[in-house]
Parts: C-alpha cells; structure tokens; sequence
C-alpha cells in the first residue's frame, strides 16, 4: 500500500476535513479525497463518515488510524536515521515566526543554510498569530516572548529587549524628549496589541519601573511597517533591538534613552525555537535548531 496515501488519510483524520489537509499539502482536495478513497478501496472498509457539510471518521477508521498513526511516525524515523548514517540531512522543514523576524533575521540565513544543507528544504511560514505546529504540520516555531510555557519543547536562540527610536530628523524638529514622561507630548508610533498601544514601561538601574501613557494617530499592526513610519520621521517608537540594530549602527534612527530599560511587556524577552515534545527529534530538524542557534547568537 501506498505509504504516502496512508500519510494523507492520517492527515485527514487530523485535520477534520480533506480541504484543511489540501490546504497543508498545498494540493487540491479532489487529490486527498482520491488517495483517501484508494486506501478505503485497498482495505475494503470505510475510514471516514462524509457528508455535504461535515467528516467524520468511522468506528473501523479509529481502529485503524490508533494503529497506523505509530508505524507513520516510527517509518519516518526508520528513513530519517538511514539519513543521519550518510551524514546527509535531507527533507522538508516547516518553520513559522513573525513577518518581521522571518524578513530581518531568518531570510537572511538562506544561503549559508543552504550552503550547509542543499538536502534540505527549508519551508518559512511567516505569521503574526501564533499558528498550532500540530494543526499546521509545522516542526518549528520562532516565537518572541518572556519563556515559553505549556507542552513544546524550548531552546532560547537569543535575548531580546526593546528599544524607543526615531528618526534624526524628527528628533531635530520635534519637542523635547529627553526622558520618557516627555513622550507624553509626541505622536508616538504604537503597534496594534493591547500592551503597546496604551504605556510603555521604563527602568533604570537601582530603580523600580514607571509607565508611560502613549498616543498617536498612526497605529499599524506590523513591526516592518512600524519601522519604515519611523524612517520617514513620523514619530518615536518601541521597537526590538534586532528589528532596528543596523538603522542605529547607520544613523538612520537614534535610540532615544539609551540608558533606560524599555518595553511594552516583560523587560527580560528572548527569541525562542519551539518544538513538539517527542521521543525522536528528525536529523534535519535537530541541524536547523543548531544552525539557528549558532548564526543567531550575540556576535555570530
């Protein structure tokens, strides 16, 4: 029997419908219902309940898949560990991160990855709302937060922190800013999340933090954006350090306080690789997180 058909009936049952799995494979639907009704076919069973409006999977279907699924994964492994014996990490890897941190830090590694791993493709699912690696059949995610809690497995990849900027330009003309209450008097910049769009918050050392109210008449929902807005001196804003670290080596923006600690949030933020917790970590997914960790470190 087909192996790859079993994996798309095993996806299927996963996803809850042969459009959401199309969707996945990046295929047309009819193609996933063909493969499905192929391995019905071959078993002389039916797998799964279809009706106009709904899928559900059948009493012979559960049996099945709680015995299909295992030898799915532990195949996977098999070719996978034949893999590593070559020393030539080869398959597809599904990453996500934010728009912002796919475009300044993740792409800028393609050609050294691919130099290292031409085997492997490496597949980046930019995103600005945290998508399910399970539902999506993503093996890693690049997520930007205080540490991660829940099931995934977490390995840092770098500190962050935030920064307020502008641009020389606003800053030559604009009112005083020289300490963060006098914010309060700007247009700031504000990203479109409740935490950001209100106060931000300061420290300096030996001090316990103050907020900040914050307002302006430009409120995007993109870091990338945020950033251009504040190259053309529209106002001040809070932004990470990796987002705008060569527009401060250049002169481009000016780091406002740079003495203070800043944030919207945490102080203490990192970048954080995630991946489902499992026994067998593929080959090709274990050389991406240390490639990642490596290119990303402080100084790489």
């Amino acid at each position: 029997m087909d192996t790859e058909a079993l994996k798309i009936v095993a996806l299927v049952a996963q996803q809850g419908s042969f459009a959401a799995a199309a969707r996945v494979l990046s295929v047309d639907p009819s193609s996933v219902s063909r493969s499905v009704a192929t391995v019905e076919a071959d078993l002389g069973l039916r797998l799964f309940q279809r009706s106009t409006r709904s899928l559900s999977i059948t009493e012979e279907g559960e049996a099945y898949l709680a015995r299909l699924v295992p030898l799915l994964e532990e195949l996977d492994h098999a070719q996978d560990e034949a893999r590593e014996v070559s020393r030539h990490p080869a398959g597809t890897v599904r990453l996500t991160t934010s728009v912002a941190f796919a475009h300044t830090c993740v792409v800028p590694l393609l050609a050294d990855f691919a130099a290292q791993y031409p085997d492997i493709s490496l597949e980046i699912l930019p995103s600005d709302a945290n998508l399910d690696l399970a539902a999506n059949s993503i093996d890693l995610a690049i997520r930007l937060a205080p540490e991660p809690t829940g099931d995934l497995i977490s390995t840092k990849l770098m500190d962050t922190r935030y920064r307020v900027v502008a641009s020389p330009e606003y800053l030559g003309s604009s009112a005083p800013l020289s300490v963060p209450t006098e914010l309060q008097n700007h247009n700031c910049l504000r990203f479109a999340l409740p935490e950001f769009r209100t106060r931000w918050r300061f420290r300096s050392i030996g001090e316990g933090p103050i907020e900040v109210p914050v307002s302006g008449t430009v409120i995007i929902a993109n870091a990338l954006s945020l950033r251009r807005a504040a190259l053309d001196g529209l106002g001040p804003v809070l932004l990470a350090d990796w987002l705008v670290r060569d527009d401060l080596v250049d002169g481009a923006l000016v780091d406002v306080f740079p003495d203070l600690d800043c944030t919207a949030t945490e102080f203490d933020t990192a970048a954080w690789i995630l991946y489902p917790s499992r026994n067998y970590l593929p080959r090709k997914v274990r050389v991406t997180i240390d490639f990642l960790r490596a290119a990303l470190k402080p100084n790489a």
